[in-house]
């Protein structure tokens, strides 16, 4: 692929620098236990990841009120066992350093809220001063797989989509980053399949994070 301007690197959050898989769905089984009295397949709240938790509950009530009490019931039980049950993905960090070593720059672009954001970089041992942006789910804007919050954190970095790539392991990432006219970069150690992302037509396909170290020109 043609990378001469690539300069800046965005990633995704869960399922692409941390392993939150089953951290997520231990929360989305409590939260369906606790309120509807019932747990659906897990594959119904795995084809959602990578969306903001508002939008992935509306599939399941009727009213604002309904899905901000099971936004409560998710976070608290989330916030809760977060230490307990997430992870970091092989070489994670030893990557990011590479990577800023070599010139890039560097954020994340994720669906979760700034709290947990700051939780798991911490647990998982990966410093928030090694990003030189950060955008969650606070921000007053839509989310993925919206462009916006892609374009928000190019913005902020004073970069141009030539410049950048984002890297992720969901349609929604994919989707997201194509329409802010980024290269994008299929994380493929995450939960959803090669088959589905392949579907999106990443610019790239990566088996793992370290691949994204050799020269990208």
């Amino acid at each position: 692929m043609p990378t001469t301007n690539l300069d800046t690197i965005l990633f995704d959050l869960d399922g692409t620098l941390v392993d939150s898989a089953e951290l997520i769905l231990d929360s989305w089984r409590h939260t369906m236990r606790t309120h509807l009295g019932a747990v659906p397949a897990d594959e119904v709240w795995l084809s959602t990841l990578g969306q903001p938790l508002r939008t992935q509950f509306k599939a399941f009530v009727d009213t604002p009120e309904e899905v901000q009490e099971m936004i409560d019931i998710y976070v608290e039980h989330n916030l809760r066992e977060h230490e307990r049950l997430i992870r970091r993905f092989p070489a994670v960090d030893s990557t990011l350093l590479a990577l800023r070593e070599q010139g890039f720059t560097i954020g994340i672009v994720t669906s979760k809220a700034q709290r947990g954001t700051a939780m798991s970089l911490e647990a998982c041992g990966l410093e928030a001063a090694w990003f030189d942006v950060i955008v969650t789910s606070d921000e007053p804007i839509p989310h993925k797989p919206d462009p916006a919050p892609v374009r928000l954190a190019l913005e902020r970095l004073d970069k141009t989509a030539r410049q950048a790539a984002f890297v992720g392991d969901s349609i929604w990432d994919l989707r997201a980053g194509r329409g802010a006219g980024v290269r994008t970069m299929a994380a493929l150690w995450g939960p959803f399949s090669e088959e589905e992302l392949a579907g999106e037509t990443p610019d790239v396909m990566l088996d793992l994070i370290t691949d994204l170290l050799p020269p990208l020109d």
